[in-house]
């Protein structure tokens, strides 16, 4: 190694010829303070000495802070095999779930259909835009609505998976993306024909798909324990710019339907007399609007606190 000494630059090196034989590749790590380097060895046994040599070189000091003799060797075996027992012991006990087979079929079964749906809309959508153009905005819901609602049928089983403890996904931020999506497919988009037509819905879909692209295979890669980092980083990348645009698109489609049920009164709520008071569905949809952009920022946050766990520096354990 080269260093900086009391005489200046120097390369530092040693040799050390071990009483028996040892790995040949050490492990080390550098810190500010010293270089430490760990030598396994070949065999466990206890040696008498260090090195073949029987005088000891004089540049070789033991650390008896971690200095051990024969006794203290064997004991410290004899620990970690009980240890290991036990262990073996209390895992022996933790019955095994007998569907565990069946449930990860049923959870890679759903993310690759999930996968392919999507799939799918993404790359009719992106076909039909290279050869019409803007015209492709126009009849979105016509052509790609089907797919879209039968992958957002589907996705009411992830709100399952979550309350019966098959995925570790939390439950609050998985019912607001799923109802969100829900309400703007089946009660805004389905139910006014005015609003199929608008140059949004292709926006919607096209961010809906986008961000399942890598969501979906991630999940399915990890139910059979499979991690692909670049899969990983754009699981957990892609959503910083695509949430807040498909937010974005959301908000746009719930206020261009806002003035089209006030003069069709579609979902209103007309009391009874004396009252003689109609609650419009705008309002509600005004309600939504301030509930979306409070739901993009929970998932945001969410997402972004996954994002440090997967992808944050690794914390290194302490020898």
């Amino acid at each position: 190694a080269q260093g900086h000494g009391a005489k200046g630059d120097n390369i530092y090196e040693f040799q050390i010829e071990f009483l028996e034989p040892v790995e040949p590749k050490p492990v080390y790590r550098v810190t500010q303070r010293q270089l430490n380097i760990t030598v396994q060895k070949k065999e466990s046994n206890w040696w008498e000495r260090l090195t073949k040599q029987e005088k000891r070189p004089l540049f070789l000091a033991p650390d008896f802070d971690r200095w051990l003799d024969e006794s203290d060797a064997e004991m410290e075996l004899k620990e970690k095999e009980e240890e290991k027992i036990n262990k073996m012991k209390i895992e022996s006990r933790v019955p095994k779930d007998p569907f565990r087979h069946l449930k990860k079929g049923y959870l890679v079964m759903y993310n690759l259909v999930q996968f392919l749906g999507f799939s799918w809309i993404f790359v009719n959508m992106t076909v039909r835009l290279f050869i019409l153009g803007k015209d492709s905005f126009y009849d979105t819901f016509h052509t790609i609505g089907d797919m879209m609602h039968f992958c957002q049928t589907l996705a009411i089983m992830e709100i399952i998976n979550s309350l019966i403890g098959l995925v570790k996904s939390p439950l609050a931020p998985t019912v607001m993306q799923v109802f969100g999506r829900s309400f703007i497919l089946f009660v805004i988009l389905g139910s006014l024909e005015e609003m199929q037509s608008k140059p949004v819905v292709f926006f919607i879909f096209y961010f809906w798909s986008i961000i399942e692209l890598f969501r979906y295979p991630y999940y399915m890669l990890s139910c059979i324990g499979i991690e692909w980092k670049p899969l990983t980083w754009l699981r957990y990348t892609a959503w910083i710019p695509l949430y807040p645009l498909g937010g974005l698109a959301e908000a746009v489609c719930i206020v261009q339907s806002i003035p089209i049920f006030n003069e069709t009164g579609k979902y209103s709520l007309a009391l009874p007399n004396p009252l003689n008071v109609t609650i419009q569905f705008s309002f509600l949809l005004q309600i939504c609007l301030i509930a979306l952009f409070l739901g993009v920022f929970l998932n945001y946050r969410h997402l972004y606190k996954q994002r440090k766990h997967h992808l944050g520096p690794k914390k290194r354990k302490m020898k």
